[in-house]
């Protein structure tokens, strides 16, 4: 089915198993905005930026998802993790993040911003990897440490020890990423395979 076959059924009705090319590619570009809104914000000074972003490409992807409410659950829980693991990163003193926080100890609102979108993801355009966990474990390994590596080159944190922070990140992401996508097989409010409740 072409690309373009396939733009109206950007909404995945109830009906569909998985998720559309076109709406599996609106979800790369929404939360690609939202990540660099998310960063740059942060890094200019205005991090509320980033966050409202977020706020909407979150708002937006659990209107289209068939379970909107299971959908949330994934959210919710990978919010959770999310920032528990920031906040074990920060206090190691490896790393710090740059304005917009809220609560002592915890990162920055706009980086619970970031697992928000990371999680939207889970069941459209990272769904490929459900079900395979030592791939989930390489690519959390890899693709961690540059996510960090590049929020920091725009000057969205700080690592005063590089070497000991995206070691930790990289181990992190390894246990993460398969943690996050089993999660999303269990929650799974865009197709049928794992959801928990059809409402």
């Amino acid at each position: 089915m072409s690309l373009d076959a396939a733009v109206p059924a950007v909404g995945a009705p109830a009906g569909e198993r998985e998720p559309t090319r076109a709406w599996a590619l609106a979800n790369l570009v929404a939360t690609q905005l939202g990540w660099f809104a998310c960063v740059l914000g942060a890094a200019h000074g205005q991090p509320w930026l980033g966050t409202a972003t977020a706020v909407l490409v979150v708002a937006w992807h659990l209107g289209r998802a068939p379970r909107g409410r299971v959908e949330a659950r994934l959210v919710l829980a990978t919010i959770l993790l999310g920032s528990s693991f920031d906040a074990a990163l920060q206090a190691t003193g490896a790393l710090a993040f740059v304005g917009g926080h809220w609560l002592p100890g915890l990162g920055p609102h706009w980086m619970t911003a970031l697992w928000a979108l990371f999680a939207v993801t889970l069941n459209v355009l990272l769904r490929w990897l459900h079900g395979r966990w030592a791939l989930c474990a390489l690519l959390g390994a890899i693709a961690g440490p540059l996510s960090f590596a590049g929020g920091a080159r725009l000057g969205a944190a700080t690592l005063s020890e590089p070497v000991l922070a995206l070691g930790l990140i990289g181990a992190g992401w390894a246990v993460m990423l398969p943690l996050l996508v089993a999660l999303a097989m269990r929650f799974d409010g865009v197709g049928t395979e794992g959801a928990v409740a059809k409402r």
